[in-house]
C-alpha cells in the first residue's frame, strides 16, 4: 500500500505558505482499502443514565434551540468528558439530533479519540484527507474562497440535505465537525429531524414505506473523483437499507433517504419510486419547523447523530475561506421496524405520538383502519 500522498493543488491566489492550518489541507494518498465488512457495533448511549446528570450537571447552561432538533451546552470541554458524561453524549445526541459545543478548543486528534470511544471510524474512499497518517479517518472540508460557487453546474439535489455515507453497510453514527477556519459570516450548516419528518406522515402512508427498501449508492461521487483524476480507495459501494430505519436507543422510527446517495425504491415499479423519492425529499427540505440552524464560530464543535437526522451546507461564503474537519464513527447497520421489533421484542415508536404522551395528551396507539371498513364497504 503506497503512502505517497499529491498536496492539495493551489489556486493562483491562495497562498497555502502562509495558512495557519496547512498540516490540515487535503492531500490524496494512493491508498487501496479492502471492501467494507459488516461490523457488530455496540452504541454506547445503552449504557447512559436516562436523565443524564453526569453530563447536564456539569453543563453551565442548556439551549433547546428549537423544540424538536438543536440543543447548545455551555460550560463543558469536550477533552475532559468521562466515560459516563460520553455515554450520555451518545443519548442526548440521539434524542436531540444534534448537540453544540463553542469554545472548544478541542483538536483533531482530541476529537478522534473521543469518536473511536463511539466505533470504528469511517474512512473515506474518494475524499482529501490530512497528510499525517494518523488522521486517514478524518473528513476534511475545504473550500479556499478564490473561486465563486459554480451555480450553474450545481446539482442542488446531490449536493442538498443528506445523511453521510449512507451507501456503506455500516452508516455514520454520531459524528463531529469542527470548522477550524470559518467564514467570518455565512457558510452554515442545517439540520432536520429524520424522526420529525417521518411522524408527520399520515399512517397509512408511514405503514406503507415501513414495508420498503431503497438502494444507496456511491456511484455519483464515485464519478466526480474520477473526473478530478482522484484515486479510488475502495470499489464503489452500494447498499439496500430500510426506507425507515430504527434508532436502536431511543427505538424511534426515522426516515432514512435522501437526495444524495439514494437511487430508487427497491421491488416497485420506477415511476412510484421516481414520485415517492421526489416527495419525500421535498418535505426534508420543506419542513422548517423540523429544521435547525448552526453558525459556526472560531472553536464550535457539532456532534450530530447521522442515523437520525440530515444536514446541508450554505454555499453564501465567498470570497472567504472555509475549512472543517470530520470525525466519523459508524453505527449499526440500518434496521427496519420489523427488525428493531423482533430483536429487542417492543414496538418501535413514533416521535410525535412520545411528544403528546409525554405532554399528558391523548394518543391513539392504534394502527390506521383499513380502507374498506372507513368506507363502509362490504
Amino acid at each position: 500500500m503506497s503512502t505517497e500522498a499529491k498536496p492539495v493543488p493551489a489556486h493562483k491566489n491562495f497562498d497555502k505558505s502562509s495558512y495557519d492550518y496547512k498540516e490540515f489541507l487535503p492531500t490524496w494518498p494512493k491508498y487501496n482499502y479492502d471492501p467494507h465488512v459488516e461490523l457488530d457495533v455496540k452504541d454506547k448511549g445503552f449504557l447512559a443514565d436516562p436523565e443524564m446528570k453526569a453530563l447536564l450537571g456539569a453543563a453551565t447552561k442548556r439551549d433547546d434551540m428549537t423544540p424538536t432538533i438543536g440543543t447548545t451546552l455551555e460550560g463543558i470541554d469536550i477533552r475532559q468528558l468521562s466515560d459516563e458524561q460520553k455515554n450520555e453524549l451518545a443519548l442526548l445526541t440521539a434524542q436531540r439530533g444534534v448537540v453544540v459545543f463553542h469554545k472548544q478548543e478541542a483538536r483533531i486528534y482530541d476529537m478522534v479519540k473521543l469518536a473511536e470511544y463511539y466505533g470504528p471510524l469511517h474512512i473515506h474512499s474518494t475524499t482529501g484527507i490530512p497528510e499525517d497518517p494518523a488522521l486517514k479517518g478524518v473528513h476534511i472540508v475545504w473550500n479556499d474562497g478564490t473561486k465563486p460557487h459554480d451555480w450553474i453546474n450545481f446539482d442542488r439535489g446531490i449536493a442538498g440535505w443528506h445523511s453521510d455515507q449512507t451507501y456503506e453497510i455500516n452508516t455514520p453514527g454520531l459524528t463531529s465537525l469542527k470548522v477550524i477556519t470559518a467564514p467570518e459570516t455565512g457558510g452554515d450548516t442545517l439540520w432536520a429531524s429524520g424522526y420529525a419528518v417521518y411522524s408527520s406522515f399520515s399512517p397509512q402512508f408511514q405503514k406503507y414505506l415501513e414495508t420498503l427498501s431503497a438502494l444507496h449508492s456511491s456511484d455519483v461521487q464515485k464519478k466526480q473523483a474520477l473526473d478530478r483524476g482522484v484515486h479510488i480507495r475502495r470499489p464503489q459501494t452500494d447498499c439496500i437499507h430500510p426506507v425507515v430505519r430504527v434508532h436502536p436507543v431511543t427505538g424511534l422510527k426515522s426516515l432514512f433517504v435522501n437526495s444524495g446517495y439514494t437511487r430508487r425504491i427497491v421491488g416497485i415499479p420506477k415511476a412510484e419510486s421516481d414520485a415517492v423519492l421526489a416527495f419525500l425529499f421535498s418535505m426534508v427540505s420543506a419542513s422548517n419547523e423540523y429544521q435547525v440552524r448552526v453558525r459556526w464560530g472560531k472553536d464550535t464543535i457539532c456532534f450530530w447523530d447521522n442515523r437520525c437526522c440530515w444536514h446541508t451546507a450554505t454555499y453564501d461564503f465567498y470570497p472567504m475561506k472555509r475549512h472543517g474537519l470530520r470525525a466519523t464513527p459508524v453505527g449499526e447497520r440500518p434496521m427496519s421496524v420489523e427488525q428493531y421489533e423482533a430483536k429487542f421484542g417492543k414496538k418501535a415508536k413514533d416521535w410525535y405520538k412520545e411528544k403528546m404522551r409525554a405532554l399528558g395528551e391523548p394518543v391513539d396507539d392504534q394502527p390506521p383502519k383499513e380502507v374498506s371498513k372507513i368506507a363502509g364497504a362490504d
